[in-house]
């Protein structure tokens, strides 16, 4: 079957839970968190959750195992945490639930990035993969990655990817 033919058959109108991490973004700051609500909605899909949290690991993952057990919800997105300052603890705590890891997600959003940031794509530590046949993505939470990784990884897939999850 090819791309065409998975497309046709992909999930549409998708459960959504959107997780926004930062230690100093509410929700009327919360730029990132929204356009990934309005980019979901959108295309279709259902924001079932929304949530913001401390860049804590107990916080990141007391939602997402919350959210990963919930039948209405399929995908969950993460914003923010991604970087590298000391207090960054996304990556590691969505790898660590993760039961499936799809690599490829971020080696092509760093590929993408090059072109928006150049040489500073690497410092990305987008992850994506899969928990109770849940797909998580953690990005980064600027408002042009968050652009980025919907436009070009997430909302040309997700409904294929999630269309695989519930065979």
């Amino acid at each position: 079957m090819g791309q065409r033919e998975h497309r046709q058959r992909a999930a549409s109108n998708i459960g959504c839970a959107v997780l926004t991490v930062s230690d100093t973004r509410g929700e009327a700051q919360d730029s990132s968190g929204r356009r990934i609500r309005e980019k979901l909605e959108a295309a279709g899909h259902r924001i079932i959750h929304y949530r913001i949290v401390p860049d804590e690991p107990w916080a990141i993952g007391w939602a997402l195992q919350e959210w990963c057990v919930d039948e209405a919800v399929a995908a969950v997105l993460v914003n923010g945490g991604t970087g590298i300052a000391r207090r960054d603890c996304t990556p590691e705590t969505v790898e660590s639930l993760l039961e499936r890891r799809l690599d490829g997600f971020g080696e092509r959003f760093r590929s993408h990035s090059q072109e928006q940031v150049g040489s500073a794509a690497y410092l990305s530590r987008a992850v994506a993969g899969v928990r109770n046949s849940t797909i998580i993505y953690a990005l980064p939470g600027s408002g042009r990655a968050v652009e980025l990784a919907l436009d070009a990884l997430v909302l040309p897939e997700i409904g294929h990817i999630v269309s695989e999850l519930r065979k």
